[in-house]
C-alpha cells in the first residue's frame, strides 16, 4: 500500500517543495485578479482607452487558458522542470516589461505573455507535485495545501492589488513577481530532479498543438468580448461556430494520429472528466462573486482599494481552514461528499451575497455570506483537484493538470462573459424604468451573484459523476492504448 513507503512530505525538504511548488501556483492564480483593484491608476497612468482597459485582466486569461493544454502536455514530453522553469523565466520577463511600461500596447503585450509563461508553468508544476508526492497520504495532503492555494489566491490578489497600488504604486503589481520568480529557479533546481524528455521533437503532434491553441484562443477571446459585443452578433456567434469548428478537428486528428498531443485514452480515466466540468461550472459561478463585489464595494459603498482588498480578508482565511478540514476529510469520506457539499455550501454563501441593498453594510450584508462561501471553497477545490487526478499515471499527470486547469480558465471566461450580460441588462432595464443608478446597479449585481449560486448548485449535480476517491493508490486502466515509444 503507498500508505506503508516512507512518507516524503514528513521531511524538510518535502515540505520545502511543497512550499516552493504551492508558491509556483499561487503566483499564477493571484495575476488573474491582482491587476482588477490597480486597474483605475492604470488608466490614468498610461491613458488607457475604456475598451482598451479590459485586456489588462483579459489578455492574461486568453492566453493562461488557450496554451494551458499545450504546456500541460510538452511538460509530459518534454520534462517537467524544464518547461516549469522556461515558463517562469517567461513570466519573470514579461512581469518586468509590464512593470516598467510607458504605453498601453506594451502592458498589453506584456500581460499576453505573462498568461503564456503561466500556461507552461502551471500545468507542469502540479504534475511534479503528484508524482512526488505518492498516492496516500502524502498525495491527500499535498493537494489539499494546493486546494486551499488555488481557492484563495482570487481573494488575496484582489488584497494584494490594493495594499501595492495604495503603497508603493500599481507598478509594483507587476515587479513584485520578479523576485518570486528568481527564487521559484534556484528552488526548482536545487529540490526537483530533472526528468529525460520522453518524445522526440519530430513526433510532436504540430497539426494538433495549432488546432487546440487556436480553438481555445478563439473561445476565450470570444467569451470575454462577448458582453460588449453582444451575444447574437456575427463576431460573437462566428467566434463561437469557429472555435467550435477548430476544437472538433482537434478530436478528429487526434483519433487519427500516432503521437496525439492529448491522448483521448486519458478520458477513460473514471471520474476525470466529470472532475474537469465540475471545476469548470464552479469556477464560472464563483468568478461573479469577486468581479461584481468588487464593483458594488467601490462604485456603491464607496470603499478604497485597500478596504476592497481587505474585505475579503475573512474569506482568505475561511478558506486555509476548510482546506485543512478537507484533507482530513478524505481519506474518511471520500471527494465526492466533500465536493457536493462544499459546492452547495458555497452557492449557499452567494446567494446570501445576492441580497445584497443599496445602503449595504459590511458586517451585516457581506461577512456572513462571504464566510460561509469560504468554508464551501477550501472543500470543493481540494476535493475536486484530488478526484480529478486521482488515477492518472505518471506520463499523463502534466495532461491532466492541464485539464483541470484548463476547465478553470475556460470557466472563469465563461462565467465573466454570462453573467455580465445578465447584470447589464437587468441594470438596462431599470434605468430605462426610470430607477436611480445606484439601485439599478445594485439590482444588476445581485441578479449576477444570484445567477452564479444557481450555477454552484449545478456543479454540485455535475460532482455526483466524480470520483469518489479517499486518495489510496489505484489501479490504472489497462485498456489505453499505447503511448508513443520514448525517445532514445
Amino acid at each position: 500500500m503507498a500508505d506503508s513507503q516512507p512518507s516524503f512530505l514528513a521531511t524538510g525538504r518535502g515540505k520545502i517543495t511543497l512550499t516552493l511548488l504551492c508558491a509556483i501556483a499561487f503566483l499564477d492564480f493571484i495575476d488573474a485578479s491582482i491587476v482588477n483593484v490597480a486597474l483605475p491608476a492604470i488608466r490614468d497612468d498610461l491613458d488607457f482607452s475604456v475598451q482598451d482597459l479590459t485586456w489588462v485582466p483579459s489578455g492574461y486569461l486568453l492566453t493562461y487558458g488557450g496554451f494551458m493544454l499545450l504546456g500541460g502536455r510538452l511538460a509530459d514530453l518534454l520534462g517537467r522542470r524544464r518547461v516549469v522553469v522556461t515558463g517562469t523565466v517567461l513570466f519573470s520577463l514579461a512581469s518586468i516589461v509590464g512593470g516598467l511600461a510607458t504605453d498601453s500596447g506594451t502592458l498589453i503585450g506584456a500581460r499576453l505573455a505573462q498568461g503564456v509563461g503561466a500556461a507552461l508553468t502551471l500545468p507542469g508544476t502540479l504534475s511534479i507535485l503528484t508524482t512526488m508526492f505518492k498516492e496516500g497520504g502524502d498525495r491527500a495532503k499535498a493537494l489539499g495545501v494546493w486546494g486551499g492555494v488555488a481557492g484563495g489566491a482570487s481573494a488575496a490578489g484582489v488584497l494584494l492589488g490594493g495594499l501595492l497600488t495604495e503603497g508603493p504604486g500599481w507598478r509594483w503589481v507587476m515587479l513584485v513577481n520578479v523576485p518570486v520568480c528568481v527564487i521559484v529557479i534556484a528552488g526548482l533546481f536545487l529540490l526537483v530532479e530533472g526528468d529525460r524528455r520522453s518524445a522526440r521533437l519530430a513526433d510532436f503532434d504540430i497539426l494538433g498543438t495549432i488546432l487546440v491553441t487556436g480553438g481555445m484562443l478563439l473561445l476565450v477571446y470570444t467569451l470575454v468580448k462577448a458582453p460588449d459585443a453582444g451575444w447574437d452578433t456575427t463576431r460573437t456567434v462566428g467566434g463561437l461556430a469557429g472555435s467550435l469548428a477548430l476544437l472538433l478537428a482537434f478530436l478528429v486528428n487526434e483519433q487519427r494520429s500516432r503521437h496525439p498531443l492529448v491522448p483521448l485514452s486519458i478520458f477513460r480515466i473514471r471520474g476525470l472528466a466529470a472532475a474537469d466540468v465540475t471545476q469548470l461550472v464552479a469556477v464560472a459561478g464563483l468568478g461573479s462573486m469577486f468581479f461584481f463585489l468588487s464593483l458594488y464595494m467601490v462604485n456603491i459603498l464607496g470603499y478604497s482599494p485597500l478596504e476592497t482588498g481587505s474585505a475579503y480578508l475573512p474569506l482568505c482565511f475561511g478558506v486555509g481552514i476548510s482546506a485543512g478540514v478537507a484533507t482530513r476529510l478524505i481519506p474518511r469520506a471520500g471527494t465526492r461528499p466533500l465536493m457536493v457539499t462544499g459546492l452547495l455550501l458555497g452557492a449557499a454563501g452567494i446567494y446570501i451575497l445576492s441580497r445584497i441593498p443599496v445602503d449595504g453594510h459590511y458586517l451585516t450584508d457581506l461577512l456572513p455570506g462571504l464566510v460561509i462561501t469560504s468554508l464551501g471553497l477550501g472543500l470543493a477545490f481540494v476535493s475536486v483537484t484530488t478526484a480529478a487526478n486521482a488515477n492518472v499515471p505518471p506520463d499523463k499527470a502534466g495532461l491532466a493538470a492541464a485539464l483541470l486547469n484548463a476547465s478553470q480558465q475556460l470557466g472563469g471566461a465563461l462565467g465573466l462573459a454570462i453573467f455580465s450580460a445578465v447584470a447589464a441588462s437587468h441594470t438596462d432595464n431599470l434605468i430605462a424604468d426610470r430607477k436611480p443608478a445606484p439601485e439599478a446597479f445594485t439590482s444588476g449585481f445581485s441578479r449576477a451573484l444570484l445567477a452564479g449560486a444557481v450555477f454552484l448548485a449545478a456543479a454540485a449535480i455535475v460532482a455526483l459523476r466524480a470520483a469518489n476517491t479517499r486518495g489510496e493508490a489505484q489501479e490504472v486502466p489497462v485498456n489505453a492504448p499505447p503511448e508513443p515509444v520514448p525517445a532514445k
